[in-house]
């Protein structure tokens, strides 16, 4: 059938519309030669179906249209014509309604993807020849996908650029927000000189991680500000370290001149800055004065909490002090704080009560304060932390379907 014999307006009360008639124009302009993957064409689509206006439902639809195309490779001739019947139309749909089904056809034609070509009673069917072949075909023209294939691989090509653009910025707020977060959290923990108060209050003025649909003007936006803050927050971590510095040469020089008395706030500042490097040291009236030693797989098995704080597992009382290290500022509590449990409790049983801590912090709303006070029982009536481990290791052990009064860890004295 000649070319320009194929129907252009549509059946019934529909009005033919400048969309149709672009994409009929683009149609007639698709190359005789031309050939293309169907399935890639609509992969493409699929990734770009914001930027032409394609809902879900509609690309099913122009799926199930491509599957009654027979061959793989999409090229010019009246084959490109399928017409299936509205109930095989539903059934490859996935079963829509009768009205979404009409409403994702429109959306396909307003869209430019598929040509409608109806027949004089608008019903869809083919005319063959003696030899079998279609020479007429009304239906769905799938020439458009053709015609406008290059377009669509170049739609999706800067979908997916500007999608990993978005992944990129993700990456670098998340970056940013991490070494300000704890930039600012080791400042304010030594006490360094500096605008840490305020560098903090701008930080919280920024807002939490942007949400995944932010766009990427938001997202760059983000990035930017926080770049501006980190830099910022560098400047003065440089200064600090610098101050630092020098004041530590200044002491060591005017070391020959020091009394050899012990200054005891002295010592409690060095044994609190030897815990923040991870090498902290039990105090020895603290070790003399020290309950019965606590088991740590009854530790670890009584508070699993403390555990999702280390990096790699917890294998000995290193580990544990290190993950302490990381949960005590997230529960609130200051450095002093714990410098003064460490002092009155010893080492170990100090990381225990800060372990139970972390395994009832639901239920304990000022874990800062709970720490001071049992610290202040340790000091006065001989505290101990073996009622507080062996409730939580009875609440485990029944929760895992053990019986309440089994055979406990042997408590070594």
């Amino acid at each position: 059938m000649h070319p320009g014999s194929q129907p252009t307006t549509p059946f019934g009360r529909r009005p033919l519309s400048l969309a149709m008639m672009a994409a009929q124009s683009t149609a007639k302009a698709c190359p005789e030669d031309a050939v293309a993957h169907k399935w890639r064409i609509f992969r493409d689509i699929t990734e770009a179906k914001n930027r032409l206006a394609v809902s879900d439902r509609a690309l099913a639809v122009l799926s199930a249209l491509l599957t009654f195309h027979p061959e793989t490779a999409l090229a010019p001739g009246t084959e490109l014509v399928v017409f299936p019947s509205n109930r095989e139309l539903l059934m490859r749909s996935h079963g829509p309604s009768p009205a979404t089904l009409r409403r994702a056809l429109s959306q396909l034609v307003d869209a430019g993807l598929v040509i409608r070509r109806d027949s004089p009673n608008g019903k869809r069917y083919a005319r063959r020849d003696t030899d079998g072949a279609i020479t007429q075909a009304f239906g769905f023209d799938l020439t458009p996908l053709l015609a406008r294939a290059s377009e669509f691989a170049d739609l999706a090509q800067e979908v997916r650029m500007a999608a990993r653009a978005c992944v990129l910025l993700r990456e670098q707020i998340a970056l940013h927000r991490r070494d300000i977060i704890k930039t600012l959290a080791m400042a304010a923990e030594v006490r360094w000189p500096g605008p840490w108060s305020t560098l903090t209050d701008r930080f919280m003025e920024l807002g939490g991680m942007p949400r995944r649909s932010a766009a990427k003007p938001l997202l760059q936006a983000a990035a930017e500000a926080l770049r501006a803050l980190r830099e910022e927050v560098d400047k003065w971590l440089s200064e600090a370290l610098e101050t630092t510095k020098m004041s530590t040469n200044e002491s060591q020089s005017e070391r020959h001149y020091q009394s050899s008395k012990t200054d005891p706030a002295k010592e409690s500042e060095q044994r609190f800055r030897g815990s923040l490097a991870g090498t902290a040291q039990l105090d020895p009236e603290a070790t003399r004065t020290a309950p019965r030693s606590f088991p740590l797989p009854m530790v670890l098995q009584a508070c699993p909490e403390v555990v999702l704080y280390a990096r790699s597992g917890i294998r000995d009382w290193s580990d544990l002090l290190t993950a302490v290290q990381v949960v005590r500022p997230s529960l609130g509590i200051s450095p002093s704080a714990w410098s003064e449990a460490v002092a009155a409790m010893g080492q170990e049983q100090a990381l225990v009560v800060l372990s139970v801590i972390l395994q009832r912090a639901a239920v304990i709303h000022a874990p800062g304060g709970y720490l001071r006070a049992l610290t202040r029982k340790a000091r006065s009536e001989g505290f101990s932390a073996w009622p507080m481990l062996l409730a939580l290791w009875r609440l485990q052990n029944a929760s895992v379907g053990a019986k309440a009064n089994g055979d406990l860890p042997r408590q070594t004295g």
